[in-house]
């Protein structure tokens, strides 16, 4: 009997390395990790800012294909856990029944739910990278440190934005659009679905990207649906709860929700088809 896989989809402007702390923690429980990386993404964060190659063509429909061939790809049904974007695509997905489990952190919302106007003009930047032809939306650090990292110091914030931060595609805002009428189709989940598995939506309060009541009026959305859907807060904790220091509080949490709902890790066995046995991004360095 295979172990249970665990694939993890990272945000906007994060690298697949940012999963690096969570793959270790779920591994040394018994979970098969995976956190593949954005079509067009470099296996460095070095490498995918010197050479973006086609990762400013990705747009949301892209991103949810490219996650959806891969939970098909297993043989057990994956748990799904997504950051921002990410959390956004593991939501459309077990609406969709695919996987077995969710859990998006600071999940960028879906359906009619806006975010707060602050935060929608963080989601729509003004201009792109022209070394990219404006394809690409670069985060500067200082920026990073205000709605990103706002929750950590300085110095931390300084180091997480050398390891972890990349460009993101200007499309996939524009599919997002916080700040128009229309929206894409896959920006959507099926709320309603009794037969899905579980889902935890996880929510900083201190977020400046998503805030905390963004979060919070996803979940009502959820509360029609006789599926499990679970809310927890974190307090004094922003958009980089998933790579700052309080990282492991946050996976613990996860851990601990996955046990109550019967999600364990199985023993070892084979992993996904075609996929490699550890798909999890290391630094070059």
């Amino acid at each position: 009997m295979n172990r249970t896989p665990v694939l993890f989809i990272h945000g906007a402007w994060l690298h697949a390395l940012s999963w690096e702390s969570w793959a270790e923690r779920f591994a040394g429980r018994g979970f098969t990790t995976f956190a593949p990386g954005w079509p067009g993404e470099a296996d460095t964060v070095r490498e995918t800012r010197r050479r973006p190659g086609t990762l400013g063509e990705i747009g949301l429909d892209a991103l949810t294909h490219h996650y959806g061939r891969i939970v098909r790809s297993f043989d057990n049904s994956p748990v799904l856990v997504g950051h921002a974007v990410g959390g956004l695509i593991a939501q459309h997905l077990i609406g969709a029944n695919l996987g077995r489990a969710a859990v998006a952190i600071a999940p960028a919302p879906v359906n009619a739910v806006p975010l707060t106007a602050s935060a929608a003009r963080l989601w729509t930047p003004e201009s792109g990278d022209p070394a990219s032809g404006h394809e690409l939306m670069s985060l500067p650090r200082e920026q990073f440190r205000h709605v990103f990292a706002n929750a950590v110091g300085q110095e931390e914030s300084g180091r997480l934005f050398e390891r972890y931060v990349v460009p993101a595609p200007r499309r996939l805002f524009t599919d997002l659009d916080y700040e128009g009428t229309v929206r894409h189709p896959r920006a959507f989940a099926d709320v309603g679905n009794a037969a899905r598995g579980p889902l935890l939506l996880v929510s900083g309060q201190e977020d400046r990207m998503v805030p905390d009541s963004v979060t919070r009026a996803v979940y009502r959305l959820y509360g029609d649906s006789t599926a499990v859907s679970d809310l927890k807060q974190f307090a004094d904790r922003g958009h980089s709860m998933v790579v700052d220091s309080g990282w492991r509080a946050v996976a613990d949490h996860v851990l601990a929700w996955l046990e109550a709902h019967g999600v364990h890790a199985a023993p070892a066995g084979q992993g996904p088809k075609g996929l490699g046995p550890t798909p999890l991004r290391r630094p070059s360095s």
